[in-house]
């Protein structure tokens, strides 16, 4: 599908783009054939970046540490002003779930590439996110009705819902401030360790709880709104291969989920996002049990897994994300959307594929794969330094087939073709994941891959 030039309002000619790697470069190429101009921003670690080398513009915007540079709200508003920028895309994490950053923006009389200040701090609170959900008719995992600040709250509320139970923080993600308890004694000693960890990661020691399901998939729904009242969904990713909650590979379809599966789902979401009259991208998180689906989260930002979603509906999300910013109708109707073959991201980390231990460092020697139905985003490239500071994320192999099979033997191929010197990755650990059985059958749970590789210790 292609997106076809409107001409209801212009577009902005120029974007600040308020990230960094991959993410930055992705948004950037999307600008560039939009005929927007870029401001790249940048922290003293990143000069050499490859986004930095392509933009019209560059500031730089503080020193190593995200908290002087990708974080400081005051720099970006600054940069965007003494450049001219009209509108701030915010990329992925950061500032791009940050209501405070997305108010600011409108305050300095800037559009904010995103959804408004106030469905940003309802879907960021996963308290206030689940209640949302179920006034709007989403089902929801069993859980506390709000944080449990107490002993005696915590368990009685466990009295209700059930062992095994599930202690999450109610900000941020990643898999910080989650923790599992089978027991009271367990659940009490986990909810004070959760609560520290979310007050270092979050800054706020909130926790909630939920039933921990024994062998759910995670699958996720894309949409898209604009501000004229249309909401349209793309279909669904299986981000069920995890580490330590952490994505590590993802499909669209989902090999486990049957068509009617995905036709209900697809309403459940459709309906719920018009209800709120949400506007932008967003990805809704699920888990998937025994045919029935439970809302974990919203994601109220472009996903680092959104390519694939392009791959199979051919719809440009980073292009439409801008054009609906800019008060533009969606390009297209829930009836033009038609999922097409199958798509694979391997997300490749700068870590040790046995130990995860980061590796920084020289890259000294970079080859991309290619062929058809290949695509690689990255800001790699050869002498470039992965800095220490930031998310190990380098690279995203993306790989497209016309069936899952056909998809799988490429994923094997362009793994076997992409070199990447003086840095360890995680390319390794996707050869291995590419030939493991249960992978290629499409027949494994959020907890299979932590399962396999306490096996492979053994």
């Amino acid at each position: 599908m292609t997106t076809p030039a409107h001409t209801e309002k212009p577009l902005f000619k120029k974007i600040l783009i308020a990230n960094r790697g991959e993410i930055a470069l992705r948004i950037l190429r999307a600008c560039r054939e939009m005929g927007i101009k870029t401001v790249a921003v940048h922290s003293t670690a990143d000069s050499d970046s490859m986004h930095v080398r392509l933009a019209d513009e560059s500031v730089c915007i503080g020193s190593a540490p995200s908290k002087n540079s990708y974080l400081n709200m005051a720099a970006l508003i600054s940069a965007a002003e003494v450049t001219g920028a009209e509108a701030i895309h915010p990329g992925v994490g950061f500032l791009s779930e940050n209501e405070k950053f997305a108010a600011m923006v409108e305050e300095h009389k800037m559009t904010f590439i995103g959804p408004t200040p106030h469905h940003i701090a309802i879907m960021g609170d996963k308290i206030s996110a689940k209640n949302t959900m179920i006034a709007l008719g989403v089902p929801v995992v069993p859980g506390s009705a709000g944080s449990v600040s107490t002993d005696e709250e915590a368990l009685s509320a466990a009295k209700a819902i059930g062992y095994p139970i599930l202690i999450k923080a109610t900000s941020g993600g990643g898999g910080k401030g989650m923790k599992v308890a089978h027991n009271d004694d367990e659940l009490l000693a986990n909810v004070r360790l959760a609560k520290i960890e979310a007050k270092a990661n979050f800054g706020n020691d909130e926790v909630y709880m939920e039933r921990y399901l024994g062998a759910p998939r995670h699958i996720e729904v894309q949409i898209i709104c604009d501000t004229h009242g249309n909401v349209v969904h793309l279909g669904e990713r299986d981000c069920s291969i995890q580490r330590r909650h952490q994505k590590v590979w993802e499909e669209a379809p989902s090999p486990g989920l049957t068509q009617k599966d995905r036709e209900r789902l697809g309403d459940i979401v459709t309906q719920a996002m018009q209800k709120m009259g949400y506007r932008g991208v967003g990805t809704l998180e699920f888990l998937f049990e025994k045919g029935e689906f439970f809302f974990m989260e919203m994601n109220t930002r472009i996903q680092v897994e959104h390519p694939i979603t392009e791959m199979v509906t051919g719809v440009d999300l980073v292009r439409e994300q801008i054009r609906v910013a800019a008060g533009h109708k969606l390009s297209f109707t829930q009836e033009d959307i038609n999922i097409k073959g199958h798509a694979i991201e391997c997300r490749i980390n700068a870590e040790d594929a046995v130990t995860f231990i980061p590796s920084p460092g020289k890259v000294t020697g970079y080859h991309a794969p290619g062929g058809i139905g290949i695509r690689v985003d990255s800001h790699l490239y050869h002498g470039y330094t992965v800095p220490p500071h930031y998310d190990s994320l380098v690279s995203k192999l993306i790989v497209f087939g016309d069936t899952r099979e056909e998809c799988l033997t490429r994923v094997e191929r362009a793994l076997f073709e992409y070199a990447i010197d003086g840095i360890s990755t995680t390319i390794p650990l996707h050869q291995r994941l590419a030939k493991e059985k249960d992978i290629q059958s499409g027949d494994y749970t959020i907890h299979w891959l932590e399962k396999k590789l306490k096996e492979n210790e053994a």
